[in-house]
C-alpha cells in the first residue's frame, strides 16, 4: 500500500466480481476497517471463521491473517490506512487484547451516520489534490464513533460505566507492561487496589471476557507475532511470555488456535512465501 489511506465502496457489482475470484487468506501491512451496512459475509481470521451480519464494523489490525467471503447481498465500505496515519487509535489498542474486533452497530439513524461519513471520506479521497489532514480528522471521528458503539453495547449501567471504563483502561495499561511475566489475576487486582471479583466484573462489563481470558489473549497475540516475525524457538517464545514449560505453552496455544505453535508458524510462513 503506497498511500497512507484508501477507501472503496462494496457495491453489488464489486461483490459479484469478488465472489467470482478465488484467493487465499493473506496478510497486509496496513490496518483495515470494514463497515458492513447491508447483507453478510464470512470472515476467516487467524484460522477461525466468523459470520457477520449487518450492521457491524470489523477491524483487522496489521499482521493478522484473514480472508473475506461476501454474501451476494453484502454492501458497505472498506477503509485501509497505515498505522502511523492514526497512531493512537483505540481500535488498534484494544486489538492487542482480543482475537476478534467485530463491533455491532445500531441500525436506523446510527448506521445512516456511518454511511454519510464514509461518503464524505470517499469524496475527499477522490479530490484531485487529496487533503490527508482532513481525511485523518474524518477517519479519527469514524473510529471514535465505532468505539462509542462498543461502549454502548457493554452491559454496564450508565451510572457506573465511566468509572469502570477508567479502571478497565488502567488494567489494560498495566497488563501491557506486564503480560510477559507469569502473573495471575491477583497481581493485577492488587495493582488496582481492588478485589479479583470486582476486577472480573469490570472486565466482563467492558470487554465481555474474564481477567484471565484477557491475559491469555494478550499473550497469544504476542506469541503469534513472535512466531511470525522472529527466529526464536517455541520454547524461547513461551519462556519470554511467562510459560516455564514448553508443553504448557503449546497446550494453551493449541486450545485457542486449534494448531500447535510450530504448525502455526509453518502454515503462516507458507502463506507469506
Amino acid at each position: 500500500m503506497d498511500k497512507p489511506f484508501h477507501i472503496f465502496e462494496l457495491t453489488s457489482e464489486l461483490v459479484a466480481d469478488i465472489r467470482l475470484r478465488t484467493y487465499d487468506a493473506h496478510f497486509h501491512d496496513f490496518e483495515e476497517l470494514i463497515i458492513v451496512t447491508g447483507g453478510s459475509l464470512e470472515h476467516f481470521i487467524d484460522f477461525k471463521k466468523e459470520n457477520l451480519e449487518a450492521p457491524v464494523a470489523c477491524y483487522v489490525s496489521m499482521g493478522k491473517m484473514h480472508k473475506l467471503v461476501p454474501a451476494p447481498n453484502l454492501h458497505g465500505w472498506v477503509i485501509n490506512y497505515k498505522t502511523a496515519f492514526i497512531p493512537d487509535s483505540k481500535l488498534s489498542f484494544y486489538s492487542n487484547f482480543s482475537t476478534s474486533s467485530n463491533i455491532p452497530l445500531t441500525g436506523g439513524n446510527c448506521i445512516n451516520r456511518f454511511i454519510s461519513l464514509c461518503q464524505v471520506l470517499m469524496g475527499e479521497y477522490n479530490q484531485e489534490l487529496i487533503d490527508y489532514a482532513t481525511i485523518c480528522h474524518l477517519l479519527s471521528g469514524l473510529v471514535a464513533m465505532i468505539d462509542a458503539e462498543r461502549k454502548r453495547n457493554s452491559p454496564a449501567e450508565n451510572n457506573v460505566k465511566n468509572s469502570q471504563v477508567i479502571t478497565f483502561n488502567n488494567f489494560l495499561k498495566i497488563l501491557e507492561a506486564n503480560y510477559h511475566r507469569n502473573e495471575g489475576v491477583s497481581f493485577y487486582a492488587n495493582k488496582l487496589n481492588m478485589s479479583e471479583r470486582n476486577l472480573n466484573i469490570v472486565c466482563q462489563n467492558n470487554f465481555r471476557k474474564s481477567v484471565s481470558e484477557i491475559i491469555e489473549t494478550r499473550k497469544l497475540i504476542e506469541a503469534k507475532r513472535m512466531l511470525l516475525y522472529s527466529d526464536k524457538t517455541v520454547s524461547e517464545i513461551g519462556y519470554e511470555l511467562g510459560y516455564n514449560e514448553k508443553s504448557y505453552f503449546t497446550r494453551v496455544f493449541h486450545a485457542k488456535m486449534d494448531v500447535t505453535p510450530s504448525r502455526f508458524r509453518e502454515m503462516t510462513k507458507a502463506i507469506i512465501s
